[in-house]
């Protein structure tokens, strides 16, 4: 009976150790338990930045000296014999964009010191906008007299006398004084008043 026992004492060491041995070819980490075969991922690509893009310069007013002004009667007009209304046109002459904006000043010119000259009463229309000039680049405004009435040296309706002025001063904001003449003749209006747009890029008619 005791060397039974001992038999089967031995053979059941024997399948324990089998089982440990099958155990320990198991594919994994021995103190962790982690499957290593699946360690061979592939490797993952760089993530790239895109490069910071360049702001734009900024672009500042215009100044009187990159600005050049010239003034025609305007097709659009009202009826009478004065100047009616007249289209002032500006050029940027600089070598720099620059920006034009808001509602002009306006003064009747005399033969002699700015002082002398005589501004008008402005009454602005529309909604002011930056316009942006490039070198070359055009911006305009359009100016409407009170018009003078009749023929020769005409009336005001008000009963006013009309005034004639050779040239007009149109100022700018941030932009200076610009004196202008009408490419076709003298600037006749009445009452001392006139109707300003804004500037605008689209000529106005």
């Amino acid at each position: 009976m005791q060397k039974s026992s001992i038999r089967r004492g031995a053979t059941a060491l024997v399948a324990l150790s089998a089982a440990l041995v099958v155990t320990g070819c198991r594919a994994g980490d021995a103190e962790t338990g982690a499957d290593v075969s699946s360690s061979t991922a592939a490797p993952t690509a760089p993530v790239r930045t895109p490069p910071a893009s360049t702001p734009a310069a900024p672009t500042t007013g215009c100044t009187a000296d990159s600005l050049e002004a010239s003034a025609a009667q305007a097709a659009d007009r009202p009826q009478g014999t004065g100047t009616g209304a007249a289209v002032v046109r500006f050029t940027n002459t600089g070598a720099k964009a620059c920006v034009l904006r808001g509602h002009p000043t306006v003064a009747g010119a005399a033969n002699g010191s700015p002082e002398l000259n005589v501004p008008l009463q402005v009454t602005p229309t529309g909604t002011a906008s930056p316009v942006t000039l490039a070198p070359g680049g055009r911006a305009w405004v359009k100016l409407t007299f009170v018009q003078v009435q009749g023929e020769g040296d005409g009336y005001c309706a008000s009963g006013s006398a009309p005034v004639v002025y050779p040239t007009m001063v149109i100022g700018l904001p941030g932009a200076g004084k610009h004196q202008v003449a009408l490419d076709d003749g003298q600037f006749a209006e009445c009452d001392g008043t006139v109707t300003a747009t804004a500037v605008s890029a689209a000529r106005p008619s």
